[in-house]
């Protein structure tokens, strides 16, 4: 599941990267860490709440999701520390790139792809690994 989800948030970044509007920064970035924060917490039925409809549908339950992120991405669900980079606009779409260092000291450089929801709230809508990131970040 995880190799699908890379492969569609890499199928969506084909196009060039834009600077977004950093106004939406401090609401994209309190929904990320909202989510880790529920994760730290073993809480996957609110982690799943802040997942996108899309996401949602593919995972169906809080339960199959936690799975899904305890096995693939375990760096999200007990990261020591996050910090946010750059937000930016690739085809329409906000991503927020973000670097994780993990409880063994590994760091992890992720891309979240998010989308507004009916209400105007930001809703993760996938996540993938940029691979071992430069630590002048």
């Amino acid at each position: 599941m995880r190799q699908l989800l890379a492969a569609l948030a890499t199928t969506l970044c084909l196009a060039t990267a834009a600077p977004a509007d950093e106004s939406a920064a401090p609401a994209v970035q309190g929904t990320i860490q909202s989510q880790i924060d529920a994760f730290l917490a073993d809480d996957f039925e609110r982690a799943f709440t802040f997942a996108s409809p899309g996401i949602q549908g593919i995972f169906r339950t809080p339960e199959n999701f936690g799975r899904m992120v305890r096995d693939g991405y375990p760096m999200v669900w007990r990261p020591e520390s996050v910090r946010f980079l750059d937000l930016r606009e690739i085809s329409g779409a906000l991503w927020q790139k973000v670097l994780i260092e993990d409880a063994e000291g590994a760091t992890h450089l992720l891309d979240y792809r998010m989308e507004p929801d009916e209400a105007g709230n930001w809703r993760i809508d996938g996540v993938r690994i940029l691979g071992a990131p430069d630590l002048s970040v």
